[in-house]
């Protein structure tokens, strides 16, 4: 398994992303995380869920339309609304949950949400699990994140990488 230590290698701890119902959506991903869900301090209509886990794994999520532009001077990033916008978009992840597929069927069922498990290649399963029916985010409850991680150690990668460049 690749090693566990912090300091070892790059992480995405946030995301944002966006939905029709923010508040719903963050409570979702705070129940697939066993954590919490808590408003956005500086954006109000939009929601964190955070999983408290020791990478800080936390998920904002806005109300579609928002976009987040560059500050002026020194102002740092601005939240804008946009009122044009796709409901879909390229953005997705994958997120390692401490859950069940079990208990992510469930949830999916109770939302009325797109979900099922899916094979990338013949490499690795994951769960695709889809937000309001438009945002992808794929799950990995742990027995399909250790085939993940295991898919992606950086020798494996390296290895699968090399294959596909020389087959081109």
């Amino acid at each position: 398994m690749y090693n566990d230590d912090l300091g070892d290698f790059t992480m995405i701890h946030h995301i944002s992303i966006s939905a029709n119902d923010p508040l719903r959506v963050a409570q979702v991903l705070a129940e697939l995380f066993q954590g919490e869900l808590v408003p956005f301090p500086n954006h109000p209509g939009s929601y964190v869920a955070v999983a408290f886990d020791p990478h800080g794994t936390i998920v904002e999520v806005h109300p579609h339309g928002t976009e987040l532009v560059p500050g002026t001077e020194d102002n740092g990033v601005q939240h804008v609304h946009n009122l044009d916008y796709s409901p879909y978009t390229a953005t997705h992840a994958a997120i390692s949950v401490p859950v069940s597929e079990a208990q992510i069927r469930e949830i999916a069922a109770r939302e009325g949400w797109r979900m099922g498990v899916f094979r990338r290649s013949d490499f690795f399963n994951v769960i695709e699990f889809w937000l309001e029916d438009q945002l992808l985010i794929e799950l990995l409850p742990p027995v399909l994140a250790a085939e993940y991680l295991d898919f992606t150690r950086p020798d494996a990668l390296k290895q699968y990488l090399a294959a596909a460049a020389s087959s081109n």
